[in-house]
């Protein structure tokens, strides 16, 4: 490993996630390095998010629960390049190892980087309570 990779992984949260032998690759990369790097970013996509809102004329206010969930996945399914934005988020914290094990199923694991940061948007909506000023 090189200086950076070297010090990229070590700024990253340990989690409490108990390693298997036979998982397939993706599920280990995601478990391994993707997880990490959300966890890491996290603060970052909050805020991401909010100034999202913020550049929609905050109506993501005025929804209800149920439509806000919609609007999160909408905005990072449908909107080209607010998901492009938050894939270089990821994908700028990986080391040239791992970026070299993502390129191999880029496709597959840039469905999967999506799914776990809605999730993890959904998981902390009352984060969004209030608008930015």
């Amino acid at each position: 490993m090189n200086k950076r990779s070297t010090l990229i992984t070590s700024i990253r949260p340990t989690l409490n996630i108990i390693p298997s032998d036979d998982v397939e690759s993706e599920i280990h990369f995601q478990n391994e390095i993707l997880r990490p790097v959300l966890k890491l970013q996290n603060d970052l996509f909050i805020e991401v998010m909010r100034h999202y809102f913020f550049k929609h004329k905050n109506t993501f206010y005025t929804l209800s629960l149920e439509k806000r969930l919609s609007f999160i996945e909408n905005a990072i399914q449908k909107d080209v390049k607010f998901r492009n934005s938050l894939k270089g988020m990821i994908i700028g914290q990986f080391s040239v190892e791992e970026y070299a094990l993502y390129q191999k199923n880029a496709s597959k694991l840039n469905k999967r980087m999506m799914k776990m940061l809605i999730q993890r948007y959904h998981s902390q909506i009352q984060l969004f309570e209030k608008p930015l000023s």
